[in-house]
């Protein structure tokens, strides 16, 4: 069990590293169409992996996150939320997951 959650947290990282790399790409270059159309390929394949290692329920929750319209007439700010629309919830699993993952025993 240990090692499964172990793998898991490491998956959530890695996502949350795969998100922060498409924003910095994105940022990069500005084109924030493509950005998003990444974010949106992202979030398939990281529902899939939730799926895959925590259940349907969490794949299932995930996958029905739906960021709601902008209204702030800018691009750059409106794609910064949308990344942070989907951190913050994979970052709060990945936490979860560390404050329940059991501790290792000393074995004294």
């Amino acid at each position: 069990m240990t090692n499964q959650s172990e793998a898991t947290r490491d998956m959530l990282q890695t996502q949350l590293k795969e998100l922060d790399q498409i924003f910095h790409d994105t940022m990069e270059t500005l084109n924030t169409v493509s950005g998003s159309e990444r974010v949106a390929k992202w979030k398939a394949r990281t529902s899939a992996l939730i799926t895959a290692s925590l259940g349907q329920k969490e794949g299932q929750k995930f996958a029905a996150l739906q960021p709601g319209p902008s209204f702030s007439n800018d691009l750059v700010e409106e794609f910064t939320d949308l990344i942070d629309y989907f951190k913050t919830p994979l970052t709060d699993l990945a936490t979860q997951l560390r404050q329940t993952a059991p501790r290792p025993s000393t074995g004294n």
